[in-house]
């Protein structure tokens, strides 16, 4: 298997914006290369007998229905608001003008 080297983590690097040091090219170099080789071992298994799957595990939705239920009382909900005006939170602004 080629292995990576720290010429192309660079060029990645570069693609991504990201600024490395000498050091931490040699440790990406690394290990991105034990990734790479751990990768070519799981080419060597025999999969030809094996379903494709999406998921490892059965998924299903746990979420809660939506349902309307009890409101809080304004008070209750303003309780430990910092800010309120009212029956409102005030929050910063983050639109400016």
């Amino acid at each position: 298997m080629p292995r990576l080297t720290k010429e192309e983590v660079e060029h990645v690097a570069y693609l991504a914006r990201l600024s490395l040091s000498e050091e931490e090219k040699e440790m990406f170099t690394e290990q991105l290369n034990r990734i790479l080789e751990a990768f070519a071992k799981l080419q060597e298994l025999p999969t030809e007998d094996v379903e494709p799957l999406s998921h490892i595990i059965p998924l299903q939705n746990v979420f809660a229905e939506d349902e309307p239920g009890k409101c809080l009382p304004v008070e209750e909900a303003l309780a430990n608001a910092p800010e309120s005006d009212g029956n409102f939170f005030i929050v910063p602004r983050i639109i400016e003008d």
